[in-house]
């Protein structure tokens, strides 16, 4: 980690990993920590704008990638980049989004407003949030739903296997009163959606997120839907919205997918013309990540922002769940008044 000097802004780029309490299981994945990508951006009157991303794991965004695609750009990012330009430099994903988000910080800073009112929105407002439970046996997912006492709604991991009809009852049997939603990122069949849809309906799941394989989107052609149906990785950013008009009812807009808070606003705009409903997620992270997120889901109908909750140490100041709900005060990011630089986190 260095910090140059050069042009109008400096650059401090410093890899990050976030532990976790326990492995994180989905459809292919099990997660045993978050790596993550801190950005910051120091302007020649020493206002800092900060960020973090975690990158797309199924698109190999890492750490190491982001920090790479950031250090090639460091001439022109401390030649004062704005983030008109930083769209047509880079493609949506993690390293824009880092960069995107720390000129949204750092323009807030600048402009003595905070970015909700950069960005034309009324004073945001605290927002009822998932809590995400791992695709474990279901015994195991309903004892973490009844832990989850202050929830008010819940995200429950499936699988391809053939015990998720046990999970969905197990936890609607633990949490009578939550909302519920499920996620399979990307695990069923049009067969294996057919036999859980009863299922889901008798446990009152109000929305299934992405239940079939990127490139099979037309499986959604035709499909029975009592229950609205989500796209996830589906969609990635503006370009991928028009294939999906009739085949899904919600967009889920994450940062680190689509490039960034810039292309998250636009996308919702463009997405709400489509007529979808809007969703905000997370790919993890610690509360740093949750503060640009926090802006996008003043929009959003259903809102997964639960990324902290599973850490073992969070980012400081951090968001605040509180009866199920998340704030992010201004003072973790966005806000107008100055912050701190990020501490050398070497050796942490």
């Amino acid at each position: 980690m260095t910090i140059h000097d050069g042009g109008r802004l400096r650059l401090r780029a410093t890899p990050k990993r976030w532990a976790i309490e326990a492995p994180f299981h989905i459809t292919g994945y099990t997660f045993t920590a978050f790596d993550a990508l801190i950005v910051e951006l120091i302007d020649e009157q020493g206002r800092v704008g900060l960020s973090e991303a975690q990158g797309v794991y199924y698109h190999q965004d890492t750490s190491t990638s982001m920090l790479a695609q950031v250090e090639a750009m460091r001439v022109r990012i401390e030649a004062g980049i704005t983030r008109a330009e930083l769209q047509a430099l880079l493609p949506a994903g993690g390293a824009r989004n880092a960069l995107d988000c720390a000129l949204w910080d750092l323009e807030a800073k600048r402009a003595g407003k905070p970015v909700w009112e950069l960005a034309g929105q009324a004073a945001p407002r605290s927002l009822r949030t998932t809590y995400t439970l791992s695709a474990e046996e279901p015994a195991a997912m309903a004892h973490r739903a009844e832990a989850y006492a202050q929830a008010r709604a819940i995200k429950l991991k499936l699988t391809g296997d053939d015990r998720n009809a046990e999970r969905v009852l197990a936890v609607r049997k633990a949490r009578p009163d939550a909302w519920l939603m499920v996620d399979a990122n990307q695990g069923f069949t049009r067969e294996s959606f057919a036999r859980l849809l009863p299922t889901l309906v008798e446990a009152r799941v109000d929305v299934v997120e992405q239940p079939f394989p990127v490139g099979n989107e037309a499986w959604l052609d035709g499909l029975e839907r009592p229950i609205r149906i989500a796209a996830d990785e589906s969609v990635q950013d503006r370009g991928d919205l028009p294939k999906l008009v009739g085949r899904v009812d919600v967009i889920n807009i994450k940062l680190d997918k689509c490039g960034g808070l810039t292309e998250a606003l636009a996308m919702a705009k463009e997405a709400r013309r489509l007529g979808f409903g809007l969703m905000v997620g997370n790919m993890g992270g610690s509360s740093l990540a949750m503060g640009p997120a926090f802006v996008v889901g003043q929009l959003c109908d259903v809102v997964d922002l639960d990324g902290p909750l599973g850490l073992l140490i969070d980012y400081s100041p951090s968001v605040v769940y509180e009866d199920g709900a998340i704030w992010c005060s201004e003072a973790l990011w966005g806000g107008a008044a100055a912050v701190p630089a990020w501490p050398d986190m070497s050796g942490h």
